[in-house]
């Protein structure tokens, strides 16, 4: 693949570290927000749903693709 941006051919491996990256971040940024959200359950007695949301969010897109992929192969 050429990027003109870039300014060099992008192979195989780059894509597949910046997909393996993107879920990596996307996971950890799950994490953090279901982690913020029972802190502040925890800690600070304030219930703040938008937090939850994000984590639920990506809890259930997840396995929603993981069963879709399972179910296509």
């Amino acid at each position: 693949m050429n990027r003109p941006i870039i300014g060099g051919r992008i192979d195989e491996r780059f894509l597949i570290h910046r997909l393996r990256s993107t879920g990596i971040a996307g996971s950890a940024a799950a994490a953090l927000a279901l982690g913020l959200f029972l802190w502040h359950d925890l800690v600070d007695k304030v219930v703040h749903w938008d937090l939850f949301a994000i984590g639920a969010a990506f809890v259930v897109v997840k396995l929603a693709v993981l069963a879709w992929y399972q179910w296509m192969h």
